[in-house]
């Protein structure tokens, strides 16, 4: 301060034909000392007064200070009821910001609101969401940490938070530590002043915590108490946020001029020389302390102070000195802009100015809160609406040097005035971590739940500690720490790791798998026979054993056998709006065909028994051709519930996604219930009539008993569909479909074997049986 206003009265730029005057008081790091000594300085020294005009200029128009911010506060609230400025080089409270309680109050140094935002850029920068927070029992500490919580709060989670005794007991420096160990928060926040510190930095030291990132608050992070080699091992590596580092050109220059003064105000000179050179002053000795008597070199006032490297003379790190020089400047700037003041268009009442020689504390306020200009060393000075400075921070790092000492390297700047998004720059090669990798730690509470999971909080704990949960079925999340798992659309479900929709799979029965191949040949195969029969039939037509089974019919009941295979192949393949109409109507119409021949050949065959009675002309009124039109009437009336069904409610291809939730049964829809349930009704009300009358024709007397064959068969194609019906109804997928074709080609080839066989049996095998004789000889 002394030199900042010898440099300005130096100056013939600013203030010309002003000189500066200054006062300097040591506030003895004591709230009622530093109440004292404002009180002092803005009421005068002298212990009467005669001016009760109260005109004239003040004892003092503007204060330099003070450092703390408790301090700041209480003597901020009385200037402030006179409006006289105090500019204070080092309290950064949040809350000296609010300008109703502080309207007086201005700092060089930033608010420690963008202190805190330098921080949380940092633990951004890095992921750790999982963070320790200390604080030391002042304004200073608790108004920092409070913001602090606030912020992290919105995006991480606090792990503990613990402040530091004002009295240093032991008991509680233990706790602190024991939380420290016992947390698994691996990055520590620390907000306090050296004081608070050093005992508990000094305790960390002797039970060798490590493997803790320490975050330093600019209070303490070039702190030469604290940045020492003892330290290293538990505290390097620490990154601090750190008050901008300026050059003040000839400052040195400017302390190494000093030498004691034998004076009786200035004893503070004199110990200080005793200090630095381990000396004492002869003539002053008995005034000193015990320490003082016990040094034997005596203080000759001669010794060089350039041949002492201490921090006293070391400018290379000016930060809080640096700050003082702009608070120095900024109140010469505003009583030079107040003296610049041109009559008439002055800010004051009728556009006047204020004068120089009675300047008032409230007329400099007006002039300081508008202040802007450039330092020497090319920093802006102004303050905003609340009287902070421009936040600006270097960001610290603490390493080892080259001979074993210990160092702040400079590996980042904070500039809140820079673009959003780009306030925090680092220079990631330079940061030292004090790890085993080498490398920033992880601390977080729970790891991030990758895609595929969602997070699920833990009762009782924090919202950063959780675990991952993985989504269920259908369900996906594709980025980190999702909150919730979100439904894929109803044609997509999600892939096996649930962090992709994927479009169903579509089941139908294809002819390419494996059932589909077999039902295929097995289909392809029952035609053939049938086909192959019919073909035998054809060869020996005029046989007894082909023309006493009506020839007829069982060319046209292995017609419609042919068919009935074949339209089991209707069912294979990817449903169309064609197959799935002509699916149901060949296969009722086929096998309504079938069992009206069947049934008709069992009439022929009771009519035949009967017509060989006495009397008995029956099969006259039952010829080829009544046979021929029974046929035709009962098919044409499984044709016309077809037509009716596929003009109402025919079928169509449908996806299925409800049956089953990973697929897309591609099926065919069959429209009207109603009308499938007549389509099979009326098979079964044919199959059941033909049943009936073939069970009471079983026993007629012939040697061959086509009635016989036919009950066998309608044996079997009665219990094949019955069975049909809850198999169908229980199968999911295209399986319901292959059960329909099973159903088709069992009773098929029910009817083909229980009719057929023991005919192509005589005809083919024993064609000395296939005679007139041996089929009437009972």
């Amino acid at each position: 301060m002394a030199f900042a206003i010898e440099e300005i009265n130096r100056d013939p730029a600013l203030l010309p034909n002003i000189t500066l005057g200054y006062r300097l008081y040591d506030n003895c790091v004591n709230l009622a000392v530093a109440l004292r000594v404002a009180t002092a300085l803005i009421s005068g020294e002298e212990d009467s007064f005669t001016d009760y005009s109260c005109t004239g200029t003040p004892p003092v128009l503007a204060i330099v200070g003070d450092p703390g911010s408790t301090h700041s506060i209480a003597i901020s609230r009385m200037l402030g009821l006179f409006r006289i400025p105090m500019v204070s080089y080092y309290a950064t409270c949040s809350c000296l910001s609010n300008r109703k309680e502080f309207p007086s109050f201005f700092r060089t140094i930033p608010s420690d609101a963008f202190q805190v935002k330098a921080m949380v850029q940092i633990l951004r920068h890095y992921g750790w969401t999982w963070v320790g927070v200390i604080a030391s029992d002042d304004d200073y500490g608790q108004s920092a940490v409070k913001s602090f919580i606030e912020e992290v709060n919105k995006f991480g989670c606090i792990a503990f938070s613990e402040t530091l005794p004002s009295v240093n007991p032991r008991m509680r420096i233990h706790q602190i530590i024991n939380t420290i160990k016992q947390s698994t928060a691996r990055v520590i926040v620390v907000f306090s002043t050296e004081a608070y510190f050093i005992p508990l930095a000094e305790e960390i030291d002797q039970q060798k915590v490590i493997e803790r990132q320490w975050i330093a608050s600019e209070a303490w992070t070039t702190s030469t108490i604290i940045v020492k080699e003892e330290n290293f091992h538990s505290f390097g590596g620490t990154i601090g946020i750190a008050i901008r580092r300026g050059e003040i050109p000839g400052l040195e220059k400017f302390l190494l001029q000093v030498r004691p003064l034998f004076h009786s105000s200035n004893n503070l000179v004199k110990q200080f020389w005793e200090e630095m050179f381990d000396c004492t002053f002869q003539q002053t000795s008995n005034n000193y302390n015990f320490s003082s008597q016990m040094r034997n070199k005596i203080c000759t006032a001669s010794e060089n102070i350039k041949d002492i490297q201490s921090a006293y003379s070391d400018v290379s790190e000016l930060r809080a000195s640096y700050n003082v020089y702009k608070a120095v400047y900024a109140l010469a700037h505003s009583l030079h802009n107040l003296m610049s003041c041109e009559p008439g268009k002055g800010p004051f009442q009728n556009n006047s100015c204020a004068d120089i020689t009675t300047v008032q504390p409230w007329q400099l306020l007006h002039y300081l809160a508008r202040v802007n200009f450039t330092t020497h060393y090319g920093d802006r000075v102004s303050f905003d609406e609340n009287g902070d400075a421009l936040a600006i921070y270097d960001v610290m790092n603490w390493q080892r040097a080259d001979d074993g000492s210990v160092k702040t390297v400079t590996i980042g700047l904070f500039d809140e005035s820079a673009p959003a998004g780009q306030e925090l720059s680092l220079n990631e090669d330079k940061i030292f971590w004090n790890f085993e990798s080498n490398s920033p730690p992880r601390s977080v509470c729970s790891e991030s739940c990758q895609p595929g999971t969602r997070k699920a909080t833990r009762k009782g704990e924090p919202l950063c500690c959780f675990d991952c949960v993985p989504c269920a079925e259908g369900e996906i999340s594709n980025h980190t720490d999702s909150i919730e798992c979100f439904q894929c659309p109803s044609d997509c479900w999600s892939n096996p790791s649930r962090d992709m929709c994927v479009p169903k799979e579509i089941e139908f029965l294809t002819f390419r798998e494996p059932l589909g191949i077999s039902l295929t040949t097995i289909s392809v195969s029952g035609g053939c026979i049938s086909a192959a029969v019919l073909a035998v039939f054809i060869y020996y037509r005029n046989t007894p054993i082909v023309r006493a089974n009506n020839s007829e019919l069982s060319f046209l009941l292995l017609l419609s056998l042919i068919l009935c295979f074949l339209c089991s192949l209707l069912f294979i393949g990817q449903p169309l709006h064609l197959t799935c109409m002509l699916r149901h109507v060949v296969f009722g119409i086929s096998f309504v065909l079938c069992i009206s021949c069947i049934l008709v050949k069992t009439i022929v065959v009771i009519m035949a028994f009967r017509a060989t009675l006495p009397d008995n002309n029956v099969m006259k009124w039952f010829g080829a051709a009544q046979q021929r039109g029974t046929v035709f009437v009962f098919t044409v009336i499984q044709a016309l519930i077809c037509i009716i069904w596929l003009s109402t409610a025919p079928p169509v291809p449908f996806k299925n996604t409800q049956y089953q939730n990973s697929k897309i049964i591609f099926e065919c829809y069959i429209g009207s219930i109603t009308g499938f349930r007549f389509l099979l009704g009326y098979i079964g009300l044919l199959a059941s009539v033909c049943f009936v009358l073939a069970f009471l024709a079983r026993n007629l007397p012939d040697n061959f008993n086509e009635a016989k064959f036919i009950t066998f068969s309608m044996l079997i194609f009665c219990a094949v569909w019955i069975a049909f019906i809850p198999a169908y109804v229980s199968s999911p997928g295209k399986y319901s479909d292959a059960v329909e074709i099973f159903a088709i080609l069992a009773s098929s080839f029910g009817l083909l074997i229980a009719i057929f066989t023991p005919k192509c049996y005589i005809i083919l095998l024993h064609p000395e049986k296939n005679t007139k004789k041996n089929l009437m000889g009972k």
